[in-house]
């Protein structure tokens, strides 16, 4: 299973690398700290998941939903990862296609559950 991370903080994607780099069947296939170098990911690598910050100094993981939405088969399953967990942008993002929405300071650990889940489910065949 391949995940791609873009959060435009380097102290973000290394813990998020360090945190999930041993799950068995998992590969962090790629990283972006910006919405352009994260959509050309995507493009490039079809990743199983994607964890997304929604805010970042260029750009917005808005517009990277949006290009998910409308523009790619299969599509990756997203959890965005934000230090904004304010109700409308929760609405935005679900509405928008992603399929968790994490609080960074309160959730963070979750991720880890998720994709273990995730795992568990792409060995028995979906």
């Amino acid at each position: 299973m391949k995940v791609v991370i873009i959060d435009d903080s380097a102290a973000v994607r290394e813990r998020l690398v360090i945190m999930i780099s041993d799950l068995p069947g998992l590969e962090v296939s790629g990283q972006a700290e910006d919405v352009q170098e994260g959509i050309r990911l995507i493009r490039e690598l079809k990743p199983d998941v994607v964890l997304l910050d929604i805010r970042m100094r260029e750009g917005s993981g808005f517009n990277v939903l949006k290009y998910i939405r409308n523009g790619i088969q299969p599509k990756p399953l997203v959890v965005v990862i934000t230090n904004y967990p304010y109700p409308q942008y929760q609405k935005k993002c679900l509405e928008n296609g992603a399929d968790y929405f994490l609080d960074k300071s309160s959730e963070f650990e979750k991720i880890v559950g998720i994709l273990q889940t995730l795992i568990k489910s792409d060995q028995k065949g979906g």
